[in-house]
């Protein structure tokens, strides 16, 4: 008589590893679904907003309301509309206007004025904030050369 030191694998496949994928699976959809619910939600603004997980500068602008003025701070992009911009970030952020530079392929920033109208503190210890596009403008970073 042979002692079975392994549970016999059906088509080659170990079944607690079937398992263990469709848990996996499931709490993933849990994930999802919590962040993305289905059903009748009204939505508020007029514009579509497109996921933006990307780094974005803000640099201050001095009294006139457009020229650079002071150290710029790195966020972390959250929403991109054709009217604005939602974003997060670990400290608060003083000023209210703020150019918000974009980087495209190539490492070219694009620029906008923006004004920051609100924010949020959320229940991880960041901010949560947002605001409308006011014009584009030259930004005030300059094109990084890529490696």
């Amino acid at each position: 008589m042979s002692t079975l030191i392994r549970e016999p694998q059906l088509g080659g496949f170990d079944c607690r590893e079937e398992v263990a994928d469709d848990e996996v699976r499931t709490q993933v959809w849990t994930v999802l679904s919590s962040l993305y619910p289905r059903g009748n939600l009204v939505e508020r603004r007029r514009e579509n907003r497109y996921p933006y997980p990307y780094l974005v500068h803000l640099t201050p602008v001095g009294p006139d309301g457009v020229t650079p003025h002071g150290e710029s701070v790195v966020v972390v992009g959250k929403h991109l509309s054709d009217r604005g911009l939602g974003f997060y970030h670990p400290k608060p952020i003083p000023h209210r206007r703020m150019i918000a530079s974009l980087e495209i392929s190539g490492g070219k920033p694009v620029a906008f004025l923006i004004d920051v109208n609100w924010c949020r503190f959320t229940r991880h210890g960041w901010y949560e904030s947002g605001g409308k596009f006011l014009q584009a403008i030259a930004s005030p970073l300059g094109t990084r050369r890529e490696p």
